[in-house]
């Protein structure tokens, strides 16, 4: 109850209808006042923590990947994590940030969207999806909240990809990489990904992607997670260990030796 009674005060309650959050560009943009809170038991060291999320377009689809990695202060604190998700059929999004704040704020969109699919009929684009996240996250902005995401996904206009952040940051690209093992991913994303990419050959790059972040960042390592959006809904790849790779690239450069 406690974040509802904070979005009510804000005029963006939850339980909102959806229109209530379509407003004019200039009242979004409208600068909100310093936040005037602040932390009642501040920690006594900075909690450093990193990932390696990407999502891309092409002619197929959209799709997303990450690593399984969840970091706190320079130790893993979760090997296994989930930091790509579902939202609904044909929406899917990655978490960068705070795993708490990406995991609450998800929850929160998966069920506005789908209060809105059960009103109307029909579901939100993605970029309607992407406003609805933005303009719920703005309240927030200058807090310690910490959500950087990349919702990726299909509708009428075909595959699209946004980046959110809850500094208020909103973008629409066809290539996002986000996190501390973002420079290594874009390295090889740059120069591999294109529109005419098949759905084999686009898993293959985000694959490799994420394998030379986790090789070089130290936040960011143990599996990697592939998610395609097509016009038929998402599916997920099998969840593959990156260390058997790494060996494997290993043995091979070694000419074949153990």
């Amino acid at each position: 109850m406690a974040l509802e009674d904070v979005c009510k005060s804000r005029g963006l309650a939850p339980s909102a209808p959806l229109s209530d959050f379509y407003v004019p560009v200039a009242e979004c943009l409208r600068e909100d006042p310093p936040w005037s809170g602040s932390p009642q038991n501040p920690l006594p060291f900075e909690m450093s923590h990193g990932t390696t999320t990407l999502a891309f377009t092409f002619q197929g689809g959209a799709l997303a990947a990450g690593d399984t990695r969840s970091s706190c202060n320079g130790r893993v604190s979760r090997p296994d994590a989930q930091k790509v998700k579902p939202i609904h059929s044909h929406l899917v999004a990655t978490s960068s940030g705070t795993s708490a704040d990406c995991a609450l704020w998800k929850r929160i969109l998966t069920r506005e969207l789908r209060l809105y699919q059960l009103r109307h009929g029909r579901r939100v684009s993605t970029c309607g999806a992407a406003k609805l996240l933005w303009r719920m996250l703005l309240p927030f902005k200058g807090t310690k909240l910490c959500v950087a995401t990349t919702l990726c996904g299909w509708d009428e206009s075909g595959p699209a990809v946004f980046y959110v952040h809850s500094n208020g940051r909103r973008l629409r690209g066809t290539l996002f990489s986000v996190g501390s093992g973002s420079p290594y991913a874009y390295g090889v994303l740059d120069q591999a990904v294109e529109w005419g990419m098949t759905a084999e050959e686009a898993t293959r790059v985000a694959r490799e992607a994420v394998y030379r972040a986790t090789h070089r960042d130290a936040y960011s390592g143990n599996c990697v997670d592939v998610y395609l959006v097509t016009s038929t809904g998402w599916t997920r790849t099998r969840r593959e260990d990156l260390k058997e790779e790494y060996y494997r690239e290993r043995k091979t450069r070694r000419g074949g030796t153990g």
